[in-house]
């Protein structure tokens, strides 16, 4: 007897298709990385600046699955709680601060961040600001764009033969070491880790360091034994005439005592590109002072290292 035949309608058994996972990028999260994530199907929507958190937790309340941001947002254990659909966050910068781990970790949202993304970035970005402030670029443009003609070399040098003093040996740290001594600067570092120099740079105590470096750069993780790290105490260690340099986290110097130290002389120049506060949007107002060389634009937003 032959077997019975069965014939199957793939049209009509086919499974209705999956909703599209939602992802919600703050800050400004480079176009390119839109696009790539439309391609694999992904529902994406891009929003410039950072939310605050009523904000933030009523736009997640909408249904989101990823969430991608830089430093600026801040996700706490409230939002966590009531973003049910969140799985995973994405922190497009080195650290994770801007997250309350713990919570993250209860709830079972994975967390992930980009802790090589702008190491090279940043390293080049502080051998430009030593030389820019070794000449004082920012003060002689100022001064030419406000009529000031000032055809003088005082207070100005090469970099050459100076010692940079790096706190902090880490991917940042190392990757600066070797382009400092490419350019024929002597490099000491500290770290809370015994770590194997790159190069001829030596490892100090950071007092010690302080104490010989002209140039002193931070890159060091947002940590309670980092927050006002180098304060009015380690600022009057430095070498008078010396210049500081922060694109750390935004604690991690005192501002005042920086301020403090630039207006009197002690510190020839300083540059950060990070701070305790910042304001929420471009139109609000900020306060600067001579010798400071001051950025808004994160070394890792330039090009496709912002995907």
């Amino acid at each position: 007897m032959a077997s019975p035949q069965f014939t199957l309608d793939v049209a009509t058994t086919k499974a209705p298709r999956a909703a599209p996972v939602k992802v919600l990028l703050l800050e400004n999260i480079s176009p390119v990385a839109v696009q790539k994530l439309q391609a694999l199907d992904f529902e994406v929507t891009l929003i410039e600046h950072a939310l605050n958190g009523a904000e933030l937790q009523a736009k997640l309340a909408e249904g989101y699955q990823v969430l991608g941001v830089r430093s600026k947002s801040k996700v706490t254990a409230e939002i966590l709680e009531n973003s049910p659909a969140l799985l995973t966050i994405g922190c497009f910068c080195i650290g994770t601060n801007q997250v309350d781990l713990v919570k993250a970790r209860e709830l079972g949202i994975a967390v992930f961040n980009s802790p090589f993304q702008n190491s090279r970035s940043v390293a080049e970005l502080i051998i430009s600001q030593i030389i820019s402030l070794a000449r004082r670029l920012g003060d002689h443009n100022k001064e030419m764009h406000n009529g000031k003609w000032t055809k003088t070399a005082k207070n100005s040098h090469e970099i050459r033969g100076a010692t940079l003093g790096i706190i902090g040996y880490g991917h940042i740290g190392s990757q600066l070491s070797v382009l400092a001594e490419g350019l024929g600067l002597k490099v000491v570092y500290c770290d809370v880790k015994n770590v194997m120099p790159l190069g001829n740079a030596r490892q100090l105590e950071m007092d010690e360091l302080l104490k010989t470096a002209d140039y002193v750069t931070l890159h060091v993780p947002q940590l309670p034994s980092t927050k006002d790290l180098i304060g009015e105490e380690q600022i009057q260690m430095m070498k008078p005439g010396s210049y500081l340099l922060n694109a750390s986290r935004g604690n991690v110097v005192t501002i005042p005592a920086a301020v403090k130290a630039l207006k009197s002389g002690h510190l020839h120049g300083a540059y950060f590109d990070v701070y305790p506060t910042e304001p929420g949007s471009n139109k609000e107002p900020f306060e600067s002072v001579p010798h400071l060389q001051l950025c808004t634009t994160l070394p890792y937003t330039t090009g496709l290292d912002r995907l």
